[in-house]
């Protein structure tokens, strides 16, 4: 191993990568937040102007900025893109994928999309690679990568892959042992904190080191918990045995988890009588935790440091309280990991997806650690015999990606004493619609009913392991949106899958928001279920504007709609707190007409009409 080449121009950089690899290159890039953004745009530039160059590149989770649609979004996006986004670099690819006028010597193959965010890309739709995360290092090889490129942190004389050790430790260890060859191009950045463990690298481990320029990390702001989302978090919360492992995912539902975790631990009280309320009679896991928990995810979410602060993240497993794979957050996370105490941060270790998703390499070691384990993931729609739906659509097109869903469900069935949990609200609104999540059937499977084991919504647990599909079709009602359960059990009905006889018991007939309201309501209230449980990046106003932007976005594609929103807007006044959403959006004192609809718009979004049933 020798000393690696320094540089402080990314162009330079690519050039001399150019002349060492050759003019066939593909560039692997960490998924999520630890991709050499100059490196990578660099590499693109060369390959745009010289058509001779080919470059293909193979990542994940391709970061964008917040882009907005209308008018209004403008307004209230700018301050916010500007606050947490000014200064991060634009991956140069991205706005040529959404253009269509991507260079023909240039492809981009991604594994998993940022959820909806490539749904109406055609190149993108056609040049996404289905694969389970730990196997996106083997079609990386495959496909003859010749250059990676990660963002780290530096300590000299010592690197840190920081937030990304998932793929690149595997594809060191392939390195290593000859079964590829690459060029590894590190770019240095300054906030990125600097990790122990498996990633903490010695800088001869890198062929190139781009010292400069800085830039500040992508960090997306958290994402509004509502009521339906902390009713899934209360009933996760009872699954979790004390003593055990935790991998959780990304999302709301996972934040209202973690959430309920930290009510059942801290205020026992309140979270019993929260489950009463919402679920009279339910059986679990109700004590707070005595040994705590150890996490293994692919995913370092947030939401585990706030489950160590409230001492429910204490279980050691060699030395570790957990071993994640990734980690991507909001800026207070990335400043909590580089001001953290050094022995505590070294707890906290980052290693390869191939790790903490699979079983095999080190499996005795493994089974030993990950006893009463629980992977809490969440879905997008269900079916009434238990397939899942968390990654695309029937006509083919990709929302996000399996990931490592998948993954977790079949360790959930390897592991003696594990679980699989999905969690999905169990009905959706957009355009003025209300649609179940849970379907008789659905023409694309992420999870096959063959792994049904636990799926959770608002309105309960239902418990499908091991179960007949009758039993699977039962419980699977009982958690169903009350509004849809006649056409869910007449198609049941219609299949044979239960006797014609069947009817839904009554305490499993009112699974409405209404009684949703009426269970939790006081709580939310008295701030047991806020919107933001572990703070926000938006300030105060912005909070309350989110849900109403929200519901104009959902109203948007019908002119019916906004007209009825508007005519309500002018008719009821507005009080003096409401002043402040106006002034925010520069609606205060609105001199033209389409400023006038747009105040008139928002003050009637305050008060939703009524949806009709899809």
């Amino acid at each position: 191993m020798s000393a690696p080449a320094r540089f402080t121009n990314a162009e330079i950089l690519a050039a001399d990568i150019i002349r060492t690899v050759g003019p066939n290159i593909v560039l692997a890039l960490p998924l999520g937040l630890g991709k050499a953004n100059h490196i990578a745009n660099a590499l693109y530039a060369r390959a745009a102007q010289d058509r001779t160059i080919k470059l293909t590149i193979f990542t994940a989770l391709t970061l964008e900025k917040p882009r907005y649609g209308s008018e209004l979004e403008r307004r209230f996006l700018e301050p916010v893109i500007e606050r947490l986004f000014g200064g991060w670099p634009e991956l140069a690819y991205v706005r040529a994928l959404r253009d269509g006028t991507l260079p023909p010597n240039i492809e981009v193959n991604q594994f998993f999309f940022t959820a909806g965010r490539w749904l109406n890309v055609t190149l993108a739709q056609r040049t996404y690679i289905s694969a389970n995360y730990t196997h996106a290092a083997a079609d990386v090889i495959a496909r003859g990568v010749n250059v990676v490129a990660q963002l780290v942190a530096k300590r000299e004389p010592r690197y840190s892959l920081s937030c990304n050790t998932d793929l690149t430790l595997d594809l060191l260890k392939a390195r290593a042992e000859g079964r590829a060859r690459f060029f590894l191009a590190a770019q240095v950045n300054d906030e990125l904190p600097f990790m122990p463990g498996a990633g903490d690298l010695p800088a001869e481990t890198f062929d190139a080191i781009l010292d400069g320029p800085q830039f500040p990390l992508f960090a997306p702001p958290r994402e509004p918990v509502d009521l339906a989302e902390h009713a899934i978090g209360l009933h996760v919360a009872r699954l979790v045995p004390d003593g055990g492992t935790l991998q959780i995912g990304i999302g709301q539902e996972g934040d209202a988890a973690l959430h309920a975790l930290i009510l059942r631990h801290s205020r026992n009280d309140v979270f019993r009588e929260a489950i009463e309320t919402l679920a009279p009679g339910s059986e679990g896991e109700f004590e707070p935790f005595a040994t705590g928990l150890y996490g293994v995810s692919e995913m370092f979410v947030d939401g585990y440091l706030e489950l160590l602060n409230a001492g429910i993240l204490k279980r050691e497993v060699d030395g570790a309280l957990l071993h994640a794979a990734f980690f991507l957050g909001p800026k207070s996370f990335y400043h909590a990991l580089r001001e953290m105490d050094a022995a505590m941060l070294a707890k906290l270790q980052m290693t390869s997806v191939s790790f903490t998703n699979e079983l095999y390499g080190g499996e005795e070691a493994k089974r030993a650690a990950r006893v009463k384990a629980r992977f809490v993931n969440n879905a997008m729609m269900a079916t009434l015999l238990g397939a899942i739906v968390s990654d695309g659509l029937e006509d083919g097109r990709v929302v996000s990606g399996v990931g490592g869903q998948y993954n977790f469900v079949a360790q959930a069935f390897a592991l003696e004493g594990a679980r699989s949990v999905l969690t999905l609200k169990s009905a959706r609104e957009a355009h003025g619609r209300v649609s179940s999540n849970i379907l008789f059937s659905y023409g694309h499977q992420t999870i096959p009913r063959h792994l049904r084991d636990i799926v959770v919504t608002e309105y309960g647990i239902a418990d499908l392991r091991g179960r007949s599909d009758e039993e699977v079709v039962q419980a699977m009602l009982s958690v169903a949106d009350s509004r849809f359960q006649p056409e869910l059990l007449r198609r049941a009905k219609d299949a044979r899958k239960v006797p014609a006889s069947f009817e839904i018991p009554a305490t499993q007939r009112d699974n409405t928001p209404e009684r949703l309201e009426a269970a939790l309501g006081r709580f939310r209230a008295e701030g047991v279920f806020p919107a933001f449980p572990f703070g926000s990046d938006f300030d105060e106003v912005e909070q309350r504007l989110l849900p109403v932007l929200q519901r104009l976005q959902s109203e948007s594609r019908s002119w019916m709609r906004l007209l009825r929103l508007m005519a309500r807007g002018v008719l009821l006044s507005a009080p003096a707190t409401d002043l402040p959403l106006f002034a925010r959006l520069g609606l205060l004192n609105p001199r033209t007409l389409r400023d006038r609809c747009f105040r008139a718009m928002v003050n009637g979004a305050q008060r939703p009409p009524s949806v009709v049933l899809r």
